[in-house]
């Protein structure tokens, strides 16, 4: 049964944001848990659209996905919380330095998901307490779409890039949610502030805005290293660059980012290894050392293949030749995906010694896939 607090809930809502900042969280606000009711038609048009790709769960849950009720019919209020993770340089700097791989900004520290919710629990625990009212937490583990949620709680807004906006913090914001059966004292919803820029937009290497405010997946770099599971289409290799995992281009332009490093805490500082990862010794890990470098990262989740297939963008995107023997050993990996941008790979940097070995290796290859890399031209 929904609880209503709303005599003592003004003081309630003033010691869960005090306790929250005191938890690391930079932003906290109040949204009711139907205050977006156009969510489903948006979410469904972009499901129509195929904006989705093959991220096929998004489509699945869309029911409880559009509408927090959907979700959980007992909810009333939803806290929003956000954790600020600016980082101390230009992440884009790297882009131009054609031996190293760039990994999103979010991904050189531990695991975000386990960052917040070890913190939203504890945050969840005080107000279960204080008010008697269930609750229940999400840090992008289920269909509850934060950011419209957390521009309804006054954290920000929705930019034409689609993340959230925060005027204290640009672009760079973890979120996570407490959904409660208790009736809370709600926030202003937040404004959007985007005006006339968009830096975000032409910044896209691969043009996946179709509008304003609207992104395709299946043009966006972040989505296709991180989400697709198969082959990165032609198109988008050589845009690529040296992306191995995420793209933070639409992120980092955004002009409200000079305020997001001024409150940053040394508990979200990137680990040294993943800030200037040489793709060179990335693309001689095995599973093992795979795993072993990325414990604790969100990386981890894609695994060493799909891994490896970013890798060998990078490397078929530099232009060092000196790269040459180290692709060559992948063209017999046992991952058809690692084979098949090996070849990719290789015909970038060397096209007569893959012409020179393109008969031995078709001789013996089964896979449909690979065989076709072999079968176009590079783009």
């Amino acid at each position: 049964m929904p609880i209503s607090i709303s005599d003592p809930g003004v003081k309630l809502v003033a010691e869960l944001r005090q306790r929250a900042m005191a938890l690391g969280f930079d932003s906290f606000g109040i949204a009711r848990a139907d205050a977006r009711p156009d969510l489903p038609a948006k979410l469904n048009a972009a499901l129509d659209a195929g904006w989705h790709g093959d991220m096929d769960w998004m489509a699945d849950t869309a029911e409880r996905r559009g509408s927090t009720l959907g979700l959980w019919p007992e909810a009333r209020s939803v806290i929003m919380l956000g954790l600020n993770y600016g980082p101390e340089s230009d992440p884009l700097a790297l882009l131009g330095e054609k031996r190293l791989g760039t990994i999103s900004v979010y991904a050189r520290n531990r695991d975000y998901h386990e960052i917040i919710k070890g913190k939203l629990k504890e945050l969840a625990g005080l107000l279960a307490r204080r008010s008697g009212a269930e609750v229940k937490v999400f840090v992008d583990t289920a269909p509850l779409m934060e950011k419209p949620l957390a521009e309804a709680a006054g954290l920000g807004w929705q930019g034409k890039h689609s993340v959230l906006v925060s005027r204290d913090f640009g672009s760079w914001l973890f979120l996570g949610a407490i959904v409660t059966a208790a009736e809370l004292p709600v926030d202003k919803k937040g404004s959007e502030s985007c005006g006339s820029c968009t830096r975000c937009l032409d910044v896209c290497p691969t043009q996946a805005f179709p509008a304003p405010f609207r992104l395709d997946a299946r043009r966006c770099l972040a989505y296709l290293s991180v989400e697709h599971k198969g082959q990165i289409p032609l198109e988008f290799r050589a845009p690529m660059g040296n992306r191995i995992y995420g793209c933070d281009d639409c992120l980092a332009v955004c002009p409200w980012n000079k305020f997001a490093s001024q409150s940053r805490e040394a508990r979200l500082r990137a680990r040294p290894e993943l800030e200037r990862p040489e793709l060179g010794e990335m693309v001689q890990l095995d599973d093992a050392g795979f795993r072993a470098l990325f414990s604790g990262s969100p990386i981890k989740r894609i695994g060493v293949s799909r891994f490896l297939r970013n890798v060998l963008i990078g490397i078929g995107n530099s232009g060092e030749a000196d790269f040459v023997p180290l692709v060559e050993k992948r063209l017999d990996d046992e991952s058809p995906l690692v084979r098949g941008v090996a070849i990719w790979a290789l015909r970038k940097l060397a096209p007569v010694r893959a012409e020179a070995l393109r008969e031995g290796l078709v001789a013996r290859e089964k896979d449909p896939e690979v065989l076709a890399e072999w079968g176009g031209d590079n783009p």
